[in-house]
């Protein structure tokens, strides 16, 4: 994750992120955004008064507070909580890794590259600008999980849009939506994907045999409503647009060398090597790279210290509240039913408890309840908790930090509107993906 304010910095660097001369394009027909005036994406935060810590640092340091008066006041018992430590261990170290790989990445330009080569590919058509967006954004929360394309791809694409001269709107929601709902095919798409994996036994191939139906199903859908209530709208004032011009790298081995990183980082998850290995040994491989052609990029900014310290005291304080209450609850809502009616209730309550709280604790307290050997029930869980998280900016960490990182683009999000077609995307999305469970490969 990166801290507030921190930004790519390659983005003004020879192609995206170049904003061409004139007025930007604001106001273009059916936009729910409102492109401002002032610095791109880019720009180098204002240091000079030292750094602050953002509302959701004082978040994730409350949330570890509190989890540790948890365990000190016996509200938690030490057992308990050092067998959740030891499970979420290897979940830390995949996050640290995998977020030190991904911010590497975007400084050696490769992100960039991809944006301008899908800009470039569409040739004029905003037609196959959506189409190509889609898969750029699809593939990055795939690969890379759905925290990297809200922190990483947001701005890229808001510059993209800009060095274009179409309004920021459609592309803006490509990315929010498709990192929730094209987050199920790999373990490594999502956290939630992670604690469901180890549970139900499944390596990465055996994952996204299961899961690439229903994974198929929730892209479907959300490019259906994109298209109609983002894309459609503003294709009269952007089609035909200018393409521009290849990506030059500031640095091509740095470049390459991010490249092979993260082919080694997807291949060796796809072989099945531990997922923090995996991401742990592509993420040395580019801090090897930058330590000898750029080390002033290598900060300690570069891990994500707030990401980590929120996700372990949020497990603290989640098991506590489910020893108090939350596990009954839950299970009387999600019911003991094996068959479609439970999945049904388990994906519905998932979402519906990720909106209104957050989709990592509504993950962890309906795992509780659901018994071991309830496979497709847990995935319906995951389905609720990976593709519903929308209705709300909260609902997910990604949700939240792209909506952070609107805000220091310089693109206003009307919360109305956000909400209104989220909740209508969660609502349908959720339902048509537990039914692609239920009758998909290995149902």
């Amino acid at each position: 994750m990166t801290t507030d304010g921190q930004q790519i910095d390659t983005l003004g660097q020879l192609g995206v992120g170049r904003r061409r001369a004139g007025p930007a394009r604001a106001g273009v027909r059916g936009s729910s955004f409102v492109e401002t005036v002032g610095e791109p994406p880019s720009a180098a935060p204002d240091r000079s008064r030292g750094p602050r810590l953002h509302v959701l640092d004082w978040i994730a340091i409350a949330l570890a507070v509190v989890g540790v008066l948890c365990v000190l006041t016996g509200l938690l018992p030490r057992a308990d909580a050092e067998a959740t430590v030891r499970r979420i261990v290897p979940i830390l170290i995949f996050l640290g890794t995998v977020v030190v790989l991904a911010e590497l990445t975007a400084v050696a330009g490769v992100f960039d590259a991809l944006a301008a080569r899908v800009a470039i590919t569409a040739r004029g058509s905003f037609r196959a600008l959506f189409w190509l967006c889609v898969g750029f954004a699809s593939v990055t929360t795939i690969a890379l999980n759905l925290d990297t394309t809200a922190v990483l791809l947001t701005p890229v694409m808001i510059a993209l849009a800009r060095t274009l001269g179409v309004p920021p709107t459609p592309l803006a929601m490509t990315t929010v939506w498709l990192a929730n709902t094209a987050s199920l095919l790999l373990p490594v798409s999502n956290l939630t994907n992670i604690l469901a994996s180890g549970r139900i036994g499944l390596g990465p191939v055996p994952w996204a045999a299961r899961m690439w139906w229903p994974q198929l199903v929730a892209i479907a859908i959300t490019m259906l409503l994109l298209w109609w209530w983002y894309w459609r709208p503003a294709r009269a004032g952007a089609d035909p647009f200018a393409p521009p011009p290849p990506y030059v790298p500031p640095d091509r081995l740095l470049f390459r060398t991010a490249l092979v990183a993260c082919l080694l980082f997807v291949g060796g998850v796809l072989a099945g090597v531990e997922i923090g290995v995996a991401s742990g040994v592509a993420a040395a491989i580019l801090v090897a790279g930058f330590a000898a052609r750029a080390r002033h990029r290598l900060r300690p900014a570069l891990v994500p210290w707030r990401l980590l310290v929120f996700v372990t005291g949020l497990f603290l304080v989640v098991q506590t509240i489910g020893r108090h209450g939350l596990d009954s609850v839950m299970g009387a809502l999600i019911g003991a039913d094996p068959g479609a009616e439970g999945a049904l209730r388990a994906g519905a309550v998932g979402a519906l408890f990720s909106n209104a709280v957050n989709n990592l604790p509504a993950y962890v307290a309906g795992e509780a309840v659901i018994a071991a050997d309830r496979h497709t029930q847990l995935l319906a869980l995951l389905v609720g908790t990976n593709v519903g998280p929308l209705a709300t900016p909260w609902a997910s960490l990604a949700t939240l930090i792209w909506y952070e990182r609107c805000r220091a683009a310089g693109v206003a999000v009307p919360l109305g509107r956000f909400v209104a077609t989220s909740a209508v995307l969660a609502a349908l999305a959720t339902a048509a993906t537990v039914a692609a469970l239920l009758v998909g490969p290995g149902a």
